[in-house]
């Protein structure tokens, strides 16, 4: 090993250098509409996996397309000697779909603004998985005696439904000591925070049938059924729209609220109300203090509602009473939550109160419990000091991944947290973004993150 390529005076060098390189590869994966949501764009999941694959074998590594029961996996690596030790990088190649209005460009063109990178799935989270890729080939560059492995699927928008499978299948190639995911959030620029949890999500919609086809107001009004009323009464007998606390009978019962020592992290951690509320573009707040803010997004559930169908939505009033509608809402959880008792509390409580009203479950997602003290909890800890000057505090996400405790379940190792994104990049929004100051970091911190686990023996 040359550890004179590791400072990060040469890491810098090395950046730099390789940024117009960066840029290409981060345009070819970005510019693929890799929309797993939409049936339409399957062929462009299948595009951007052999994108991908191309991408590791242009730059000397190894790899292959691990098919599964729906979207592919990508696994690839340098390295392959069994005396050393194996680290695995997770991130994923699918996005979320791109239909705002508000996107100022094309969002499936790459578009470089100086030091930031415009195009969805540039943060989330394509531009971390491309960051990372290069903080390997920098590791490699110096011979560091390291297996580095990756593993990109390109169905965590929708929940990773095969990835349990695919994993399980391919277990034996995907043998690790450890896994680093790249594609989490820091709290703002300048303070590097890694999750010490995730919440989990549930999803549920709910839907009401009252006639088939819409109905004059005048004629039947007062006497006919309005489903999206009746809806509207089961949203609030759920949850209170203000505070939005949950009214289902047990919904906090396996809670487990935060310990002293997370929360005297927290208030260490550098959060700002009035930060994040000018990087998520927020008017209004349920709270303006911050910690109770903390608390809410990283360690308590939620219940939300995300949409309403039904009725006349055009320009103007059309008086008709609507035949049918449908809410669509979802919970996050939190450890240690279970997401089909949660459910099956929910569906119960609307089952004895509304029975008119169809409850139709949804995928879900189990919390995850992470990890903050060992060796590579202090790799993760090191790499961000090294790369960025500044220590990094020990959070929780607010997000869902649901590959994390699945591959800790299945492959039998620990999953840890190095993420670059910003809350200002985007994540799920109009003219997603990212930039070259976390990526050129990222790098670095990348390859000094692979450089001491190295060390780590099994």
């Amino acid at each position: 090993m040359n550890p004179s390529l590791l400072t990060r005076e040469a890491l810098g060098h090395f950046a730099a250098e390789s940024r117009a390189a960066f840029e290409a590869e981060l345009k070819t994966l970005v510019e693929i509409p890799s929309v797993s949501a939409d049936p339409a764009h399957q062929g462009d999941v299948r595009r951007v996996a052999e994108a991908a694959r191309t991408l590791f074998e242009r730059h000397g590594g190894r790899a292959e397309i691990l098919e599964t029961s729906g979207n592919p996996l990508i696994h690839g690596w340098f390295g392959e000697d069994p005396s050393l030790p194996t680290i695995m990088v997770y991130n994923h190649m699918d996005v979320q779909p791109a239909n705002e209005p508000e996107w100022t460009a094309e969002p499936f063109t790459f578009v470089v603004d100086g030091d930031t990178y415009r195009g969805r799935g540039s943060t989330d989270d394509k531009g971390p998985a491309v960051t990372a890729f290069f903080g390997a080939l920098a590791a490699r560059r110096a011979g560091v005696p390291l297996n580095i492995h990756f593993l990109w699927e390109t169905e965590e928008e929708i929940g990773s439904p095969s990835f349990e499978g695919g994993i399980t299948r391919h277990q034996a190639r995907l043998k690790t000591d450890a896994i680093v995911v790249s594609d989490t959030v820091w709290i703002t620029r300048g303070k590097p925070s890694t999750p010490a949890g995730l919440r989990g999500l549930k999803g549920f919609r709910m839907t009401l049938e009252t006639a088939d086809h819409d109905l004059h107001s005048g004629v039947v009004g007062g006497a006919a059924r309005n489903p999206l009323a009746e809806l509207i009464k089961v949203v609030a007998t759920l949850m209170d729209g203000e505070n939005g606390k949950v009214k289902v009978p047990g919904f906090y019962d396996e809670v487990v609220k935060p310990s002293k020592q997370e929360l005297e992290e927290w208030a260490h951690a550098g959060f700002s109300v009035e930060t994040f509320k000018k990087d998520h573009m927020i008017t209004g707040m349920r709270t303006e203090d911050p910690m109770k803010v903390m608390k809410r997004v990283w360690g308590r559930p939620t219940m939300e509602v995300h949409g309403m169908v039904g009725g006349y939505t055009g320009p103007g009033i059309k008086s008709a009473v609507p035949p049918r509608a449908e809410v669509k809402m979802s919970c996050r959880l939190v450890p240690d939550m279970d997401e089909h008792q949660t459910i099956g509390r929910i569906r119960a409580f609307v089952n004895e109160h509304f029975p008119d009203v169809q409850f139709h479950e949804e995928h879900g997602l189990a919390p995850f419990k992470g990890h903050v003290t060992g060796p590579y909890a202090e790799a993760i800890k090191d790499a961000y000091m090294f790369a960025f000057d500044a220590p990094c505090s020990f959070t929780r996400e607010g997000g869902s991944i649901g590959a994390v405790k699945t591959m800790e379940d299945i492959l039998g190792c620990e999953v840890f947290f190095l993420g670059l994104s910003l809350p200002s990049h985007g994540y799920h929004a109009p003219n997603e973004n990212y930039d070259w100051e976390q990526a050129g970091g990222g790098i670095a911190a990348f390859a000094h993150y692979f450089q001491t686990v190295s060390a780590i023996r099994r």
